[in-house]
């Protein structure tokens, strides 16, 4: 059984999207759209903007939601059975089994991004990856530390990212090397995404997600809160509203997805990440990219 599967924040790259936009009338005039929805021509930062240009979390959410889709629409997609997205990556995947426009979902992640960015000047905030500590070690560490610091990002077995305050995750990391983590990285990111400080975009989105029309889904989507196959467009729409504040959850979700079938995973976008921390949660099924 074939799955699909759409990378988050951090797969971007420079000149990102040229070739898909170049391949076919219907992609172009698609991607061209972006620019009259967004008010902004985010083509041409994809195409030939700077790394530092596209690490900003208005655009680099935006590119990579374009970059996916575009890619899903100029594949054949035939067998595809399953979907799902790592945090940002859900919104691509929606779009992929049809319960979202393209046009809807782009509105949907700019506002995200948008309120994300609000929400990561209010407090000094931060994330980091932790390797090579078993998740509950690294669940009850970050219990014990005062302030806000929570597992965030469940990629693969061994590799937890954490988030938070960011005093908090500093002191984190350094209970955690103490523990046996073979090492913790804090990531060049801007704010505590997947934790509670988070509040305040998930009010924002929330209203967003709720006027806007989601459609029955053509296949199943397994999401990061639940890790479960989920068709109810209410429920599509509660868990996306509370995977701003909630983790990521990776790894169970892709054992689920083998659970239940899946032999062959497909990463639609920008890198090849996913395939990487699939092939760590299970070495035996198969990874490939759509292009």
């Amino acid at each position: 059984m074939k799955a699909l599967v759409f990378p988050g924040q951090g797969s971007q790259f420079v000149g990102m999207g040229k070739e898909l936009y170049n391949s076919r009338k219907e992609i172009k005039d698609l991607m061209e759209n972006a620019n009259e929805i967004l008010g902004f021509d985010i083509l041409k930062i994809m195409f030939e903007g700077s790394e530092e240009d596209l690490k900003k979390t208005k655009v680099t959410q935006p590119a990579i939601f374009i970059h996916s889709v575009a890619m899903v629409k100029s594949m054949d997609a035939t067998g595809a059975q399953m979907v799902a997205g790592h945090s940002l990556g859900e919104f691509s995947a929606l779009v992929a089994n049809g319960v979202l426009s393209f046009d809807d979902g782009l509105r949907l992640v700019a506002q995200r991004s948008e309120a994300m960015q609000e929400a990561c000047n209010v407090n000094p905030s931060s994330m980091a990856a932790v390797l090579g500590l078993e998740d509950e070690k690294v669940e009850d560490i970050c219990g014990t530390i005062e302030g806000i610091v929570v597992p965030a990002n469940y990629n693969c077995p061994g590799q937890l990212v954490i988030s938070g305050e960011t005093k908090a995750v500093e002191e984190a990391c350094a209970k955690l090397k103490e523990a046996g983590a073979k090492r913790t990285l804090i990531l060049p990111v801007n704010g505590a995404f997947h934790s509670p400080l988070m509040k305040p975009a998930q009010e924002k989105l929330a209203q967003a997600i709720n006027e806007t029309k989601f459609r029955k889904p053509g296949m199943a989507i397994y999401q990061n809160i639940t890790t479960t196959a989920v068709t109810d467009e209410q429920e599509i729409k509660q868990n996306l509203i509370a995977q701003l504040t909630g983790p990521v959850k990776w790894t169970q979700t892709i054992r689920n997805m083998i659970k239940d079938g899946a032999t062959t995973f497909v990463e639609v976008g920008p890198g090849k990440t996913l395939q990487g921390l699939i092939k760590k949660i299970n070495s035996e099924v198969n990874t490939s990219s759509a292009m």
